[in-house]
């Protein structure tokens, strides 16, 4: 048990002020604050770093986000208190999740987050590992089987296989028994076959005219152009779930299929069930650079382009 005089006063974090640039992004001291009834405080061990920062930083979200802020949503570390109507866990437990459903709050030495948004971390993974899992994986695992409901023997093209939550995707359809299509670069032919991708093609030179009208399901994981090519694979009664942008309908309409745009929603019973297969290693992660709390800006600099390790950024108190 930890004891409320253990706790600090206030501790530091990752705040905005106002939406802007990474010269927005302010490394202070904040009050601590109590968990409500549903929400635990998690003494954080290390905050994932991700696309949705920036966007929330920037000003871009499709959210609210009420001034100020402070960044940052995936999590793993170890509860110190719990709120009200907590009953799955107690002070002492070591978690991963996702903070709350604005994806704030992260970047910082103590969070407050949702008891439904997290779950036990897995034994076999650190805490830089499990922080690097929450959001892209339950948006892979969302993607193909809330969405899509791939199962064995379909044929599933993954557009952005080699990236973060596309990795995960061509490891999870691969896992059901799919047969996975994935686009990646030249470069990452190897990694992405070596996740369970049957095939690799890439996309910036590569037609789609050998699949046309043979792919079950698209999961797009790039937007724009690319996007718009793979409509003719789908074929008709397929499906094309994107977590970029919103499909076209008139032209998923023209080629008989559905298409759709998904927010990933982070619950609690998604991650055991990711938590399950990490433990087994029937899924890994990839962890890139691990920077310290004070340097989330040089974190959001590589996200903007700088040159950076392979996998997820992930920022340690």
């Amino acid at each position: 048990m930890y004891p409320k005089t253990s706790l600090p006063a206030s501790f530091k974090a990752v705040q905005i002020d106002s939406f802007g640039g990474i010269e927005a992004m302010l490394y202070r001291d904040v009050p601590l604050v109590r968990p409500a009834a549903g929400q635990v405080l998690v003494r954080v061990a290390a905050a994932g770093v991700g696309p949705r920062d920036a966007w929330i930083r920037s000003g871009n979200s499709v959210l609210p986000q009420p001034l100020p802020l402070t960044l940052g949503s995936d999590l793993a570390g170890t509860i110190v208190l719990t709120g009200t109507d907590v009953t799955d866990f107690s002070p002492g437990d070591d978690v991963f999740g996702v903070t709350n459903k604005r994806f704030t709050n992260a970047y910082a030495e103590y969070a407050i987050a949702e008891a439904s948004m997290i779950a036990p971390k897995p034994s076999s993974l650190s805490f830089e590992e499990a922080a690097s899992v929450p959001v892209i994986a339950v948006t892979a695992w969302q993607m193909l089987f809330e969405h899509s409901h791939v199962t064995k023997g379909q044929r599933v093209l993954v557009l952005g296989g080699a990236g973060s939550v596309g990795a995960f995707a061509v490891q999870l359809a691969h896992r059901v028994g799919a047969f996975v299509i994935a686009g990646a670069s030249g470069a990452d032919h190897d990694v992405v076959k070596s996740l369970g991708a049957d095939q690799v093609v890439d996309t910036r030179i590569q037609s789609f005219d050998e699949h046309r009208k043979s792919i079950d399901v698209v999961i797009d994981l790039i937007g724009g152009e690319t996007l718009d090519r793979s409509f003719e694979t789908v074929r008709p009664g397929g499906s094309i779930v994107s977590a970029v942008t919103e499909p076209d309908p008139e032209r998923a309409a023209t080629f008989g299929i559905n298409a759709k745009f998904m927010l990933v929603a982070v619950t609690s019973s998604v991650l055991r069930e990711l938590s399950a297969l990490l433990k087994t290693g029937e899924l890994r992660t990839r962890v890139g650079e691990i920077l310290s709390l004070s340097q989330a800006q040089a974190a959001h600099e590589m996200l903007a382009g700088r040159k950076h390790a392979a996998g997820k950024i992930v920022l340690i108190p």
